[in-house]
């Protein structure tokens, strides 16, 4: 027979002293708001610029020493012209691609090789802020060769200097097509020799595509031509030597290069998640 507190019968509350002491529940101690993505973007983009700042200087004087050379071999072949301007402009966005596309898809593929994924997995910062911040600081080393490239070539080849404001236009937005790309390949590599070798050849495309006049091309890389994200920079840049650039030529291929870039850092976005969840 058991026995039943008469509180309990009652149906009145003990007292104090009746009940034994118990601790109080203790609440979960509230988690920190999750970082925004303009101050995340601008951490990571500082991030990656003062780290890369002393061992990306060596390689970008390469891009540059690069264009340069190959604008002065195509001089003796190239007198002057609509030829002379897609020499002048490709090897100048030649620097984006060697920099955005090239050295970014061997970065994010030895990232992902030797687990650097994890440790910006685990930053409360989106994802996007980590592509977009790499991407933007390499992006930014091309700034000074594709300018140095631009006004070298100008004067190689006697072309006007009045319109190369547009590199301000040009930069940005090929290097967000070129970086986006680079970084997708860089992510969805299996190794990072994969990545680096789909780096080259992502540059060598932009090299021949880009700096070859499009009527010396064969018709298949005409149309491969059209493909490259580099080539709308290219053909917005040439057409601004002419004596009266048509500037909604060029304000289409602006635009199809930000179209592009937008594009494929959407889809580096999305490479990212799945390489940092594996």
């Amino acid at each position: 027979m058991s026995i039943v507190p008469a509180e309990a019968v009652s149906g009145r509350p003990g007292t104090a002293a009746d009940t034994p002491n118990r601790p109080d529940p203790v609440e979960p101690a509230p988690l920190a708001p999750r970082a925004r993505l303009l101050p995340s973007l601008s951490a990571v983009y500082r991030a990656q610029l003062s780290r890369a700042r002393v061992a990306r200087i060596p390689l970008l004087f390469v891009a540059t020493f690069q264009s340069v050379g190959i604008m002065v071999l195509m001089r003796g072949v190239v007198d002057g012209g609509a030829e002379a301007r897609a020499v002048v402009a490709g090897s100048s966005v030649l620097v984006v691609a060697f920099v955005a596309l090239n050295l970014l898809a061997q970065y994010f593929g030895q990232l992902r090789a030797s687990g650097g994924l994890d440790h910006y997995a685990t930053l409360p910062v989106p994802p996007a802020a980590v592509v977009l911040g790499a991407a933007g600081a390499y992006a930014s080393f091309t700034v000074p060769g594709t300018v140095l490239t631009a006004v070298a070539g100008s004067v190689f080849f006697e072309l006007p200097l009045t319109h190369l404001w547009v590199l301000a236009a040009v930069i940005p937005l090929s290097g967000a097509a070129l970086a986006g790309l680079g970084a997708v390949l860089g992510l969805l590599a299996p190794r990072h020799e994969v990545a680096t070798l789909l780096g080259q050849l992502g540059m060598s495309a932009a090299l021949l595509l880009g700096v070859l006049p499009a009527d010396r091309l064969p018709g298949a890389l005409v149309y491969a031509r059209d493909l490259l994200p580099s080539t709308y920079g290219v053909e917005a840049l040439a057409r601004t030597f002419d004596a009266r650039p048509d500037w909604g030529a060029v304000g289409l291929d602006l635009a199809v290069c930000a179209a592009v870039g937008v594009f494929s850092l959407a889809v580096a976005t999305r490479a990212y998640r799945r390489a940092a969840v594996r």
